[in-house]
């Protein structure tokens, strides 16, 4: 039984006044300590000083990967925000975890009309599991097939359409569009036979197989590619999130923060060109020895494919907060009497609850939660056609609060320390590094994007409200740091990332 794998708590026998019968059933008081146990392992890390106290231990472990990882703190090529006067028409791809997205971008310059940002054209296709099962050169074939779809009579265009692409996965660059592809996670197979390999050579090899008339120009992992296009804007803009499916950000560091190990044999020229770099913080690897842990998150670590290998995204990004929520309610079933004791079946099956449907159970004002309690039961019904209760749907309304909660805490307290080493590593000897100080101490701006940002009911705002708070400790005014959602980011992101190279 997973119960026994996760060690519930043993359960007190019921309460009986003095004729013998039960005055409390044993499954509400049961639910409710659990409940009560839920909220230690989950609120308790929260108070404010004790999350300042972890962005001051992540902050360590930035400096120290700064110095000597090959698989985070990844120094990009591109060394210069953009100017905002960037113009064109590109072809921007975003390859996430479970999209693929295709568009056409026109650039005219942030004084114009909708922040100099327009698509003229995109499409969206799922990456499912059959497409994620696609090994090597099989799956950049399907995205050639795909690009080939959107492009239409565009592809006989005279004069190559300037291409970028946003990659949400780790990749060692070796220029601004090549670099060799690395072990994705999230369930990917395409690095099969062709891990270390050109990226930029496996796409355009593709393409040039259908004759498409494109050119590859950058090549962005879409945490910069989501700073790039809130700088674009807003040149207050020095940080990244994502937060949906996964979770990763990009920093924008003076050159000498990082190892000059890291920069491999980059050119004498891009080394006389950047006083600054954007890096691929690969932030998801952080927290193995920082972050709180419940034993859910124990459980959930130990069966993972790949333990260990990305802590903070196990406990705050889209794939794991469902998961979470899924292991508590098996405990609350088989020990203190959830659904009085009935296991929906699918339940049992890993990754079978959705952080959607979590998300549900939270924006459900109602005293029955009758919106959640549909959806819930549509993808998990209990035997026998049963119902839950009231009481059932609240304990699942607050485990889920309790979870997404500590999720929001934990992602400003990443955010808050990758801020910290921004600003500590400022050298005001530098002109340029002492306005970009001044900055910061006036506002910083972190550009967002992600489902779980953009959709979970509240989830922003409680990250910002964990910011202000750890922004006030640290003796800077409370809105000092805000987030800004920057939607679309990862193909307008990809589109300056192309103009940036056309202009260079």
């Amino acid at each position: 039984m997973l119960a026994s794998l996760i060690q519930p708590l043993q359960l007190p026998s019921p309460n009986k006044d003095v004729f013998g019968l039960e005055t409390q059933s044993s499954r509400t008081r049961s639910m409710d300590k659990l409940l009560h146990d839920v909220e230690g392992l989950f609120e308790a890390p929260l108070r404010p000083r004790s999350l300042h106290a972890m962005s001051e231990q992540l902050q360590t472990e930035f400096y120290t990967k700064l110095q000597s990882s090959n698989i985070c703190m990844l120094p990009s090529f591109h060394y210069a925000l953009p100017t905002g006067a960037e113009s064109g028409d590109f072809v921007a791809l975003d390859v996430g975890g479970s999209t693929f997205r295709i568009a056409l971008v026109h650039l005219s310059g942030k004084k114009t009309a909708r922040d100099g940002m327009e698509i003229k054209r995109m499409k969206s296709f799922v990456i499912d599991e059959p497409i994620r099962d696609l090994k090597g050169k099989a799956f950049f074939d399907w995205m050639a097939t795909r690009i080939e779809e959107v492009l239409g009579p565009d592809q006989k265009a005279a004069t190559p359409l300037s291409m970028a692409m946003s990659w949400s996965f780790p990749i060692e660059q070796t220029s601004t569009r090549t670099g060799c592809i690395l072990t994705m996670g999230k369930g990917f197979c395409a690095t099969h036979g062709v891990e270390g390999q050109d990226l930029y050579e496996l796409l355009m090899d593709s393409c040039r197989h259908r004759n498409l008339q494109v050119q590859l120009q950058a090549i962005i992992n879409d945490s910069s590619a989501t700073l790039l296009s809130q700088a674009y804007r807003d040149p207050s803009t020095r940080l990244s999130l994502i937060l949906g499916t996964g979770m990763n950000s990009a920093i924008y560091l003076p050159v000498s923060a990082l190892a000059q190990e890291k920069y491999g044999n980059r050119s004498k020229s891009w080394h006389a060109s950047a006083e600054h770099v954007l890096v691929n913080t690969e932030l998801s690897m952080f927290g193995k020895d920082v972050l709180p842990v419940s034993r859910w998150d124990q459980y959930l670590n130990a069966t993972h494919d790949l333990p260990d290998f990305q802590p903070l995204e196990y406990r705050v990004s889209g794939r794991y907060l469902g998961e979470l929520v899924r292991l508590i309610l098996i405990e609350a079933i088989e020990t203190a009497d959830l659904f009085c004791g009935m296991m929906p079946a699918k339940l049992q099956e890993p990754y079978s609850l959705d952080t959607g449907t979590i998300a549900v159970f939270e924006s459900d004002s109602s005293s029955t939660l009758s919106c959640a309690a549909s959806v819930f039961t549509s993808t998990h019904p209990l035997p026998a056609g049963r119902t839950p209760s009231p009481r059932d749907l609240h304990f699942v309304k607050q485990v889920s609060r309790l979870v997404s909660g500590r999720a929001a805490a934990l992602v400003a307290t990443a955010v808050h320390a990758l801020w910290s080493l921004q600003h500590g590593l400022v050298d005001p000897t530098s002109t340029t590094q002492s306005q970009l100080a001044h900055q910061a101490r006036v506002r910083a701006t972190v550009a967002c994007n992600g489902t779980v940002m953009e959709k979970y009911p509240g989830f922003r705002s409680r990250c910002q409200s964990y910011l202000d708070e750890l922004a006030a400790i640290s003796g800077q005014a409370r809105g000092a740091i805000s987030i800004e959602m920057a939607l679309e980011s990862s193909v307008f992101g990809a589109a300056v990332a192309a103009a940036s190279e056309s202009e260079a």
